[in-house]
């Protein structure tokens, strides 16, 4: 059983570095972000010693994992995935704690990344594919064969928010790629994740697969390690510009999936029923609005505005605030009292501009006074200029903001840093592919939005400062491969050409 479940404390984890679980002196605790001065468990807290022997040992595991076909690669790690789901009530039950969110909510977490752990098992066949390019006639007579390689040892840093879900987007292309790997939980919410990624570890060659926890300041050796051929990061844009600038120094390579300010817009003609109003609800406020992914501006024609606005209005009156684990809880507390304080402060400055907010639900009481609840609210048709609209919220409030015609639509939708996801609402194919394609992003629904409305097996990242690369699918593979071209010159040819 990976890590000690302790009675009076809660939840135990160590490291593991080279096929073996190690716990250290100094440790991280994990609080609860509904209870004040809870604290849920303990995760070791590795030094930058450990760190480095957790690089030692990934490179030490590199030759002989990356020497084996895609296909073996592919059933070793098809037989470490089994019984992933035996103990996920009981990582859904501590990830709720640690993180926040409602039980249901991690649940689906762990279940994404078995289920992206298997997607990506079934590319093993493509994965060690070449192409030929043939001889041209007249020209030098060289057939050269186009093939990948992997790059080496990879470290995959995931956020708070869904970091078991994350983290199977880019942890099994990396390793099926044929590189090893060194996975760094969120240092706020470490322990379910460990815990998932350490089962899965004890079923792989020792190095192949090791876990990291501890403090930001300790772990350099995870990105500017000259052994750390690839950094995979998921988190905020500030963050990722941190990552790239450590990188740099010795050049190694990173993807970035950050955050997003995405647009959803309603054309004139979008269906807005209950079907569809679900949709969008869960596209805002799923997770408490902590998702990189989630809507963070709905842009609806003038004309259906008022449907919008209360469709969204009757499912916040239904809203119910509370602790992660209690029956009936809809929505939890934000993870960190800086991210609530900040977006107490972008709804009192829309409040203070004058716009229509709206504020929906009741806050907890007793054990969970003072937690990082919030009430959800909706902004209608604020200035555009009010931070509620031009950064990011991470959290449970959305502007609703009225639109003419499509091209202003576009405009609107466009006119931001962030560019990861969006989506059309319209009963028009023609319209969801002509607005679809002139929206700046990486990613774009049509009459649907969110996480959990994902193809897992299509390729996913961001433009813009939403970051660059891309996960999933056979490109998120070859986002862990380098490619290598062997030319072969026929001498009798090349001979016959000399004369």
């Amino acid at each position: 059983m990976t890590g000690d479940v302790l009675t009076s404390a809660g939840t135990r984890t160590g490291l593991y570095i080279g096929g073996e679980e190690r716990f250290t002196e100094n440790t991280l605790s994990i609080a609860d972000p509904a209870k004040p001065g809870a604290i849920v468990g303990e995760a070791a807290a590795a030094s930058v010693d450990d760190v480095a022997d957790a690089v030692a040992a990934a490179k030490a595991a590199y030759p002989a994992w990356s020497a084996l076909g895609a296909k073996e690669r592919a059933r070793i790690m098809g037989e470490a995935i089994k019984g992933i789901a035996d103990d996920r009530d009981e990582d859904a039950a501590i990830l709720s704690q640690e993180n926040g969110k409602v039980r249901f909510e991690s649940w689906v977490d762990a279940l994404v990344f078995e289920i992206r752990w298997n997607l990506a098992l079934m590319l093993a066949d493509e994965v060690d594919t070449t192409k030929t390019l043939p001889v041209i006639p007249g020209a030098i007579p060289v057939s050269t064969e186009v093939a990948y390689q992997s790059i080496g040892v990879v470290t995959v840093i995931v956020p708070f928010n869904w970091p078991i879900a994350i983290l199977g987007a880019a942890l099994p292309h990396a390793l099926l790629a044929g590189n090893t790997a060194i996975v760094k939980p969120p240092p706020s919410a470490p322990l379910a994740t460990t815990r998932v990624v350490q089962r899965i570890a004890e079923k792989l060659p020792p190095g192949v697969l090791n876990v990291v926890t501890g403090k930001d300041e300790n772990m350099a050796g995870l990105i500017k390690n000259t052994d750390i051929a690839k950094v995979c990061f998921t988190g905020s844009v500030n963050g990722g510009k941190r990552i790239m600038e450590m990188a740099s120094s010795s050049l190694t390579r990173v993807t970035l999936e950050l955050g997003g300010n995405d647009a959803a817009v309603f054309l004139a003609d979008a269906e807005i029923d209950d079907t569809h109003l679900d949709r969008l609800y869960a596209a805002i406020y799923d997770t408490t609005g902590q998702i990189c992914m989630n809507a963070k501006r709905v842009f609806v024609h003038r004309s259906r505005l008022d449907e919008v606005v209360a469709g969204l209005s009757a499912r916040l009156e239904k809203a119910v605030i509370g602790y992660g684990l209690d029956e009936g809880t809809t929505m939890g507390p934000l993870h960190q009292a800086a991210q609530k304080a900040f977006v107490e402060e972008i709804i009192q400055e829309a409040k203070d501009a004058g716009a229509d907010v709206r504020e929906f639900g009741e806050l907890p009481g007793g054990d969970l006074a003072g937690g990082n609840f919030l009430r959800p609210a909706i902004v209608v048709d604020p200035a555009l200029d009010l931070r509620v609209v031009t950064q990011e919220q991470f959290g449970p409030v959305i502007p609703v903001i009225p639109f003419d015609d499509e091209d202003e639509a576009v405009r609107l939708a466009n006119d931001t840093w962030g560019g990861l996801c969006g989506s059309v609402w319209t009963a028009d194919p023609a319209a969801a592919q002509r607005v679809g394609s002139q929206l700046e992003c990486g990613y774009v629904w049509v009459n649907d939005h969110g996480a959990t409305r994902l193809d897992l097996r299509a390729p996913f990242g961001g433009v813009k400062q939403s970051g660059f690369g891309r996960e999933q699918g056979i490109e998120g593979i070859r986002a862990f491969q380098d490619t290598r071209s062997i030319a072969t010159i026929d001498p009798e040819a090349l001979a016959g050409m000399a004369h």
